[in-house]
């Protein structure tokens, strides 16, 4: 276990924390076989719910609870071949208010042929006075398959607090170079909040992306899936060989709940496994 030293040169006061993971095939079952991590990043031991032939499941931990101006966050996960892992988190992630800095997090992760890897982090909550950038990249193999999502609340609507901030997202996916999907967001201020072309005053946005898609008859699963949820905004399209899943909400347990359906109906055409969602989510 390493200290958890405050180490960013560039951002006094920050937090600098990073983790690799990388998932390992040994006979029938995968294993975390590689864990090395900086500051306040780590996991709990890898579970194995659905026998030692489906996926290794692992929840990132972030103890400090929060991210505030000028921390740093590095997170790379790395799915061997023939590797399944799921990855999510205990609880929602914070971005707390800065006094000026910028908080940054980055996440990058690797497909390798044959493996398959699933992304489901609980939401991320932005609080008004947010300055941070959130970062994610899917890099994937020929024969790699992946299910993910990222779902982030912009202000607190529970506690009445409307989101004032500044904050970039940046959600891609790559194979062999190329790009399948690539999107850049920033909301500053209210504006793409309440804008028609934005989020519709909506304050919880929710993305998936899945990869193979390889038959249009999934792209109909999914959203006969969607179409029991009626609290939420969706929709479902396909690009090329990715299906792009959007949900919009008031809560954020209505938008993540409309997601884990839409996982749900995906898994079992994708990965070949029916969906086993983490226990935490029921805690």
């Amino acid at each position: 276990m390493h200290a958890y030293v405050r180490v960013d040169a560039e951002t006094p006061g920050g937090w600098r924390a990073t983790l690799a993971l990388t998932f390992g095939r040994e006979g029938e079952r995968t294993v975390l076989a590689r864990r090395v991590h900086s500051g306040p990043l780590t996991v709990q031991r890898p579970f194995h719910p659905e026998g030692y032939e489906g996926a290794c499941h692992v929840y990132l931990l972030h103890p400090p609870g929060g991210v505030v101006g000028g921390d740093v966050l590095d997170i790379t996960v790395h799915a061997g071949p023939d590797s399944r892992a799921l990855i999510t988190t205990p609880a929602a992630n914070k971005l707390y208010r800065s006094a000026g800095p910028r908080a940054q997090l980055a996440q990058t992760l690797h497909v390798d042929a044959g493996a398959q890897l699933e992304w489901l982090p609980q939401p991320t909550i932005a609080f008004a006075g947010v300055h941070a950038r959130v970062a994610t990249r899917v890099n994937l193999a020929p024969g790699g398959s992946f299910i993910g999502w990222e779902i982030l609340c912009l202000g607190r609507p529970d506690s009445g607090e409307r989101y004032d901030g500044t904050l970039g997202t940046a959600l891609e996916l790559w194979q062999d170079g190329a790009p399948m999907w690539l999107e850049r967001a920033r909301y500053d201020g209210q504006v793409l909040l309440d804008a028609p072309f934005g989020l519709r005053g909506q304050c919880v946005s929710g993305t998936l992306l899945a990869t193979p898609v390889v038959t249009p008859d999934r792209l109909d699963a999914v959203r006969a899936t969607l179409a029991l949820h009626d609290t939420v905004l969706t929709g479902a399209s396909m690009v090329d060989d990715v299906l792009a899943l959007r949900v919009l909400g008031f809560q954020t347990e209505t938008v993540q709940r409309a997601l884990t359906a839409a996982w749900a109906a995906l898994r079992p055409l994708l990965m070949g496994r029916p969906a086993l969602p983490p226990r935490i989510w029921a805690t």
